[in-house]
């Protein structure tokens, strides 16, 4: 089990966390393999990523969910006391509720700043503001940038597009505040863990399409990208058997959706997947584990990203699961993985 100063000292995917074994009352085992099997399961992990909590898996359902939300709400992440966080609400789209957001190390004087909008991660269903901004502020602390952090709507309460449309409010009003952020208004990235990366893929398109902001970059971490992965693609066995598994992605899609996962067609613009021209997108980098869930979606997402012409760099981590840099900061892997796509986010707003 996760213990809680491993879940104070992390924040990029919560309900992993939320998620550990013996946090929830249902639950079931990691997968329907021998003894045999599972410790050849275990096998594939890296060697520094292992750990009791590898044991089990929670279910993720209807039934769990308010006690999901209710462990991470109980178990938010401490933030750093600089950069200074400021929290407001902005209008949401027509007819939509105000968007609550945190800006981090805005600055009206000086030489105008990068910016990320940064998008927490949760399957769709969970997670917040709060249980990410530690991260968002290591983010404008070590770019020295501006990060504002969007407290979208959740699904199932609030599917598609409701979220999209918080998210592209938040994009639009940092565009058009830029000068009081003290943001160069050419270099605004995007990025998101998990379904933050679903998110920010998503926002991307949207914003292409749309043509009223330009995104400069988008950081993609494990992004969640494909209904159809576990519903009407499965995976082999080693695939998704730790952390985030093709039930609970079943259950986070459906729920954003309002259909079943995997359906035949789906909303247009909701599932980053199935659209079908890539081009015009922003420079990408994805970075994933091999034995994350999503390590085939995001794989088939870059390829297709660099046939359209689009430039990407992806990072597949060997013997990792969904959100192993949360879970295990303090691994060597972690550190280069973390390492990887800082790298990649200062060559973006440096090239700008």
């Amino acid at each position: 089990m996760l213990s809680r100063r491993d879940l104070v000292r992390w924040g990029a995917a919560g309900v992993a966390a939320a998620l550990s074994p013996q946090r929830l009352t249902a639950q079931a085992p990691a997968s329907t393999a021998s003894p045999a099997e599972h410790e050849a399961l275990l096998g594939l992990v890296d060697p520094e990523l292992r750990g009791p909590f590898l044991a089990n898996r929670t279910i993720l359902d209807a039934s769990t969910l308010p006690e999901v939300r209710a462990r991470m709400a109980a178990n938010i992440p401490s933030w750093l006391e600089t950069p200074p966080i400021v929290r407001r609400a902005i209008r949401g789209s027509r007819g939509a509720p105000d968007v609550p957001i945190a800006i981090i190390n805005a600055c009206a004087t000086g030489v105008p700043r990068p910016a990320v909008l940064y998008l927490h991660g949760g399957g769709y269903v969970a997670g917040s503001i709060e249980g990410e901004l530690g991260m968002a502020q290591r983010i404008a602390r070590d770019h020295q940038c501006v990060v504002v952090s969007v407290d979208y709507r959740l699904a199932p309460e609030t599917p598609f597009p409701g979220p999209l449309e918080d998210n592209y409010a938040a994009l639009k009003w940092v565009a058009a505040n830029a000068a009081e952020l003290g943001i160069d208004r050419g270099r605004i990235a995007v990025m998101g863990t998990s379904a933050g990366g679903g998110h920010a893929a998503m926002l991307s398109a949207a914003a292409k399409d749309r043509g009223e902001v330009s995104i400069c970059f988008q950081l993609l971490i494990s992004p969640m990208l494909d209904d159809r992965t576990g519903s009407s693609r499965p995976m082999p066995p080693h695939i998704g058997a730790f952390i985030w598994t093709a039930d609970a992605n079943c259950f986070g899609w459906s729920s954003f959706l309002g259909l079943p996962a995997g359906s035949e067609t789906v909303p247009e613009g909701a599932v980053p997947s199935r659209r079908l021209d890539l081009a015009g997108l922003p420079p990408t980098y994805i970075g994933v584990g091999s034995i994350d869930l999503f390590v085939s979606e995001n794989i088939d997402y870059a390829a297709r990203l660099v046939a359209a012409g689009v430039p990407v760099e992806l990072n597949v981590v060997p013997g990792a699961y969904h959100v192993f840099f949360a879970i295990k900061p303090d691994a060597d892997v972690s550190k280069q993985f973390a390492a990887s796509y800082n790298r990649a986010l200062a060559r973006a707003f440096a090239a700008v």
